[in-house]
């Protein structure tokens, strides 16, 4: 049963996750990267371009889900470096580090609350040019019209982009979109109406985009 809640720190989503026999369930890509607690393992997972399907999904998760762009600042390393990947944090951080944060989230009651305190003691304050950056492209803005807003050249925009999500503007728009029309069509909001108010050509488009980022169709993931 998955469950989540949003975090003090702004932005982020605390969430748990204790798999059923059918398995974790397939992530699709938001944008965001995760601290996450998993058998006494703590580990990061970087931004996807695709759909992740855990290979097993064994024992209970706990994550803190950072806002996106947020977390390459906390972690010290710019988001490409763990793009499609899921890394054990000691890979990141000298193990001294992360042997005291993982005995302090094992002692917690609530190792998602322990994870979002960690991170509220190393987070660096909210990037101004990365949130307008993110609301534009979620509102639908074209990238070249974002570039402009922000006063910065396509190549700055691009490189900017890259180390704060893993991957260009471009692609963050069309994550950003993918999940605006998901939650339109899980409020029941009819395909083609969805398409049109996320910002698609057309419903063909929609499902074309929705399969090329989840690896399955639309209606398999409203079911």
């Amino acid at each position: 049963m998955y469950r989540e809640r949003a975090s003090r720190l702004a932005g982020a989503v605390v969430w748990a996750n204790v798999p059923d026999e059918g398995g974790a369930g397939r992530v699709l890509p938001d944008g965001c990267m995760d601290l996450l607690w998993n058998e006494g393992r703590l580990l990061v997972a970087g931004p996807d371009t695709s759909a992740y399907i855990p290979e097993a999904a064994v024992g209970a998760w706990a994550g803190l889900r950072f806002a996106p762009g947020a977390a390459p600042a906390f972690l010290g390393l710019p988001a490409y470096e763990l793009l499609d990947r899921r890394v054990d944090l000691s890979e990141l951080w000298p193990a001294s580090d992360v042997r005291r944060l993982r005995d302090r989230v094992a002692r917690a009651a609530d190792p998602g609350r322990a994870l979002e305190e960690i991170a509220l003691d190393g987070a660096a304050p909210a990037d101004p040019l990365l949130v307008r950056l993110v609301e534009a492209l979620d509102a639908g803005w074209p990238v070249a019209a974002v570039a402009d807003e922000l006063g910065l050249g396509a190549r700055q925009l691009h490189r900017r982009s890259r180390a704060a999500f893993g991957y260009g503007p471009k692609t963050l728009a069309r994550v950003l979109r993918m999940q605006r029309a998901l939650a339109l069509a899980r409020a029941g909001v009819p395909l083609a109406a969805t398409a049109v108010r996320a910002g698609y050509a057309d419903q063909p488009h929609l499902s074309r985009e929705v399969r090329a980022l989840a690896g399955v169709p639309v209606t398999g993931l409203l079911r």
